[in-house]
């Protein structure tokens, strides 16, 4: 089975262009998170340790947890150092661009990158859970994974209960319906890059339009 899967990733990465058009949206999604995380972080007035960290495990937590339960060792921000490196000297240009200009970090300012990077983080779950050979569900289930996890773990960092679970607004449901259009496409033979694209925009847009027109989805009442 291991074999196998080696040889999956292999052959992914014969194919370069949608090798790096993967990591190019990894990328995105990284610096769209690790915004969130900054942001987050600011409105709790952390010191810049504080806001570092909670801009890492924003950034990192769902692709690691991702990697975690598919058994894919090193972890990606162990393979691509620079991540690292890049969230850090973000980390710093941030706060010192928000200090200067006297920016306020509001939760509306956190909306954007966090939405931007759930649909990010949401199509490259799926990718790589495809590419390995998962069942359709679990690609899914590790793509919604890959994009809520990181925002879970900076709000509990923050002392908060998780937006994902508490504004009442489809947010996992947007990475899971993106999820599903991805998985739709490739069983119809789309071009290889129509999954990934339609996975972004799909749960990034539905996000968006939860966010605007003010859904909400039915809360727990006694």
């Amino acid at each position: 089975m291991r074999h196998g899967t080696i040889a999956r990733m292999d052959s992914l990465a014969n194919a370069p262009w949608i090798h790096t058009l993967r990591f190019i949206l990894e990328v995105a999604a990284t610096i769209a998170f690790a915004l969130s995380g900054v942001i987050a972080a600011a409105r709790k007035r952390l010191d810049a340790v504080g806001v570092c960290v909670v801009a890492f495990v924003a950034a990192f937590g769902g692709g690691t947890l991702r990697d975690l339960l598919l058994d894919q060792r090193p972890f990606f921000w162990i393979r691509h150092t620079e991540f690292v490196w890049g969230i850090l000297a973000l980390c710093v240009a941030a706060m010192l661009f928000m200090r200067q200009r006297h920016f306020q970090p509001t939760e509306r300012a956190m909306l954007l990158p966090d939405a931007i990077g759930l649909g990010l983080f949401a199509a490259v779950g799926v990718d790589i859970s495809t590419a390995i050979g998962m069942p359709p569900i679990i690609s899914v289930m590790m793509g919604v994974t890959t994009g809520v996890f990181g925002g879970v773990l900076r709000d509990v960092l923050c002392n908060e209960v998780p937006q994902a679970f508490s504004d009442h607004r489809p947010y996992a449901l947007c990475a899971f319906a993106g999820g599903w259009a991805d998985v739709a496409l490739r069983h119809l033979q789309a071009p290889d890059w129509t999954p990934l694209v339609a996975c972004v925009l799909l749960t990034a847009g539905l996000r968006g339009l939860a966010l605007w027109r003010n859904w909400e989805l039915p809360a727990w009442r006694v």
